[in-house]
């Protein structure tokens, strides 16, 4: 069997197996990482508070949030925003799994979907166990301030990115 090049990588021409493992173990990592930070988090800073660490740049808080990504739909104590927000991402995982079982992925598209499925998975335990999510990874700089965010969101975006630039080298190849 031969691979075809595609953006500088290789098809993923190993087993089905070894592909499965690689997945999850990326995810499993993110997954392991997002929730020990979240507890250590929780139990070393208090609530709504917040430690400097790299002054003007970076703060470590611990925040909540009962809404999806930058706190939209956030609304503590509505059951059904985050029934809602939780079927949304069980079923995003689901979706994941299918596709990753199902197709046949080049290296970055595997990575792109094992680190989603890890932060997807990570943001909702928090949700089905506490009904919000812990965030703390506070970056400002010179009066620009990033919503709070977590290790699993730092996946999301980072396998976001990914697929957009795999789409976006894909589509200059084609041309």
């Amino acid at each position: 069997m031969t691979s075809e090049p595609v953006i500088g990588c290789v098809l993923m021409d190993e087993s089905p197996k070894r592909f499965l493992v690689f997945f999850s173990v990326v995810s499993a990592i993110i997954i392991v990482v997002d929730q020990v930070t979240k507890y250590l988090v929780s139990d070393l800073i208090p609530l709504n508070t917040s430690e400097t660490i790299l002054p003007g740049f970076l703060n470590l808080v611990h925040v909540k949030n009962s809404g999806a990504a930058f706190g939209m739909f956030a609304d503590k104590g509505n059951l059904i925003n985050r029934v809602i927000l939780s079927a949304i991402s069980f079923f995003a995982l689901l979706a994941i799994l299918w596709i990753v079982m199902s197709q046949r992925l080049e290296k970055y598209a595997l990575i792109g979907f094992a680190l989603f499925f890890g932060g997807a998975a990570g943001n909702f335990l928090d949700r089905i166990i506490f009904g919000e999510v812990t965030d703390f990874i506070d970056i400002h700089f010179r009066g620009i301030h990033w919503p709070a965010f977590n290790v699993a969101d730092f996946a999301l975006t980072t396998g976001a990115i990914i697929f957009c630039l795999r789409l976006l080298f894909a589509n200059r190849q084609s041309t």
